[in-house]
């Protein structure tokens, strides 16, 4: 029982569990309909059409548990598995508005007699028609579903493979800002790309870090090269003032000649 609970968060496990009811739920709800139009009675009309509304409003979560675990099943599919997962979804996508639809009149036949009863008749016979329209779509639907990972089922070869990959959640916001974003040139492409990488990385070319510790480590390391630096130039130029005071220094130091002891130089 445990492990039934903990498989309940797997979007695949959830679909598998689910995708009966609006096929298999939707063909027990018309067959009810069908005998209480048959029989004339209002109450069993009211509980098929409970039972067709409950069949296809479950298409909702049917689909967004198969969009959740599209790309962990196609990862585990082989090559004609995953052109018929396409299909799957693609026929899934384009049709579910018809459960919608079904689900809708549903309740409005539920509903709308309360007020006026001689519509009771008429929204019971056109959920029923329709009913059996739409359990004919999410046959279809099913079908090649049926085909991802069961092998017995492929009595054809798959459909062709599609251009364009499905892509769900996060994925799809990102090809859809990548889509909407403005045509740029190879080079003003570029450019950015080499600002962004000259930023993403510290001068000695190692990448930033990306948490605050070794942001404030990197930080005390350049402070810390940045007075060796400022140290070092002022060692520079004092060595410099020293080299250019010393000549005069020595020069200043030398004895240097008087008039008199020229004087005494010259033979009397």
């Amino acid at each position: 029982m445990n492990i039934f609970f903990k498989h309940l968060s797997d979007p695949e496990y959830m679909h598998v569990l689910l995708n009966p009811l609006p096929v298999y739920g939707l063909v027990i709800a018309v067959i009810g309909l069908a005998l209480a139009l048959i029989f004339r009675s209002r109450p069993a009309s009211i509980i098929a059409l409970a039972l067709v509304f409950i069949s296809g409003i479950s298409a909702w979560p049917v689909l967004s548990y198969g969009q959740a675990a599209y790309d962990r099943v196609k990862s585990m599919s082989d090559p004609a598995g995953e052109q018929w997962l396409d299909e799957h979804m693609e026929r899934g996508e384009k049709l579910i508005y018809a459960f919608y639809i079904l689900a809708g009149l549903a309740a409005a036949g539920m509903i709308v007699p309360i007020k006026w009863p001689r519509t009771a008749t008429p929204l019971a016979t056109t959920a029923l028609v329709l009913g059996f329209t739409t359990l004919g779509i999410g046959g279809w639907i099913s079908y090649a579903g049926g085909h991802v990972r069961h092998k017995e089922f492929r009595f054809e070869s798959p459909p062709p493979a599609r251009a364009e990959e499905h892509h769900h959640g996060d994925e799809q916001q990102a090809v859809d800002s990548h889509q909407h974003a403005p045509e740029e040139s190879p080079a003003e492409s570029a450019q950015p790309q080499m600002e962004r990488a000259d930023h993403d990385k510290t001068p000695n070319g190692a990448e930033q870090p990306k948490t605050e510790e070794e942001k404030k480590q990197l930080e005390a390391s350049r402070l810390q090269l940045e007075a060796s630096r400022l140290q070092l130039e002022a060692s520079r130029k004092q060595l410099e003032v020293s080299g250019g005071a010393s000549p005069s220094a020595s020069q200043s130091a030398s004895p240097s000649v008087s008039p008199e002891h020229k004087h005494d130089e010259h033979p009397r």
